[in-house]
Order: structure tokens, then sequence, then C-alpha cells
């Protein structure tokens, strides 16, 4: 019992002089955060997947808590790919159930008020059932004013049907004679995908150890600092959060120059 306290205390000093240490760089305009883990954390120790989920949507609060302490404007989250929609039909209808749930409390929770912070979910809502697009339509009317902060959920996203997406507004557009093919450059682009408006990610955050992107914002990542993670993402803890800021800060930022 001792042990555990005095480790807790070790750990708690370590934090603080982490946060010290960070707060003295820069800090990232625009973080992603690829939430792996749920269902490895949930077999872990005997639950349910959608418990794993559970207490991932809940320590996504508690991240975004730390974002906002250090002032990151920007934070887009992938929480639903296309892909997910091939898992069990319980486990998706359970998530469906989170998403209600989630949704529904962002619309009227203090803190995002508060903060003034803009939620937008990013990626093809129509797929999702009638009562999620609901719970997400309150959430994002809730917040449409608000340009403190902004939080982007990608649900049913997938990066390279994003970049398809694009690619066919921009065609009508030009088929209607109101876009030049010439005139068509990156930025033009960027206008017709989900993010629009928001910076690309300056720092992408992957949990569990995986080691990849996963079709996560293909396009705006051209640029970004990777950072992976062994931990699954409900067991995610702030040293995780502020080493990922701290490795961020020492790399060197060249974007191809």
């Amino acid at each position: 019992m001792i042990d555990g306290l005095i480790k807790k205390v070790i750990y708690k000093i370590y934090e603080k002089k982490l946060e010290q240490e960070v707060r003295k760089g820069v800090i990232p305009k625009h973080v992603a955060i690829i939430m792996d883990g749920n269902r490895r954390f949930a077999r872990l120790f005997s639950m349910k997947p959608w418990e794993g989920h559970r207490k991932g949507a809940e320590k996504l609060e508690e991240v975004l808590d730390w974002c906002y302490d250090l002032g990151i404007k920007y934070v887009t989250t992938y929480a639903f790919s296309t892909e997910n929609f091939k898992r069990s039909r319980e486990e998706v209808e359970r998530l469906f159930d989170l998403f209600v749930e989630y949704f529904n409390k962002i619309a009227k929770d203090e803190k995002i008020h508060k903060r003034r912070v803009r939620v937008k979910v990013i990626g093809r809502k129509e797929l999702f059932p009638e009562r999620v697009i609901n719970a997400i339509k309150k959430a994002e009317n809730a917040t449409k004013k608000y340009r403190n902060f902004y939080l982007n959920i990608a649900l049913g996203y997938g990066g390279r049907d994003e970049i398809l997406n694009a690619v066919k507004r921009i065609a009508e557009r030009v088929k209607k004679g109101e876009l030049k093919i010439e005139d068509i450059d990156e930025k033009i682009f960027s206008k017709f995908l989900y993010t629009n408006g928001a910076p690309d990610p300056d720092l992408i955050i992957r949990t569990s150890g995986e080691e990849r992107i996963s079709g996560f914002l293909l396009w705006q990542c051209a640029y970004s600092e990777l950072y992976f993670c062994d931990t699954f993402w409900p067991a995610f803890r702030k040293i995780d959060f502020l080493r990922a800021i701290r490795t961020f800060q020492q790399r060197q930022r060249r974007f191809g120059r």
C-alpha cells in the first residue's frame, strides 16, 4: 500500500515536471488522434467490446480537458471508420447508442458551452440511423456559433472516400462552368474536404501500438508529425499525452524544404 502511494506521488511529480517543460515549447495548433485499442482493452479486463468503447469515450472527455488546458485550438478524433460498419451487429448497434448518448450530452455540456467549442462531425453521416443523425445535428446546432475551440469527430470516415468525394464535387463545379480546371490547386482542393476551415494537423497521435494511419486524414497529414504510443486508448495517461507533445516540440519541421 505504501509502495503504491509512493509510486503515485512520484508519478504526479514527474507529470508536473513534464507539463512545465512542455508549456515552455511550441504548442501544436491542431492535434488529431486515432483512438485505437478500445476492444483490446476490454478483452484485457474481461469486458464486452462496447464497454471498452464507453471507457474510450470517457477518456476522450479527459484528453479534451488536457488539450484545452494547453491551448490546442483544433482537435480531430477518429471515432468510427467506414470499415467499422462491418463489425458484429450487436457491437455496431451499441456504438450507435453510445453516439446518441454522447452527442445529446455535448449539446448541453456546460464545459463545451463555457469554452465555446464548435463540434463538427466529418464523414458520411447519411450512413447512420436516424437517431444518430438527429443527435449529431443537435450537437452541431448547439455549438455552430462558437469559434474559440474546434472539435472534429470523424464518423463514417475514410480518407480515400473523402478525397473521392472532393474530386466528384470539383468535377461537378467544372461541368457546370463554376470552376476552371487551371484554377484548381491545393488550396482550392482543400476547400472541398470535410475539414475545410481547419488547418492541417501538426501532430497525429495513435494509441495501442499500431504504426499506421489507417486512412485517417490522408490529404491533410502530408506534413504532420506522427506519434505512436503502445498504450490502449482507454488507458492513455496524461504523461503519454505530454510525451507526444514534447516529441513534437523536439522535431524539426521542414515542410519539404
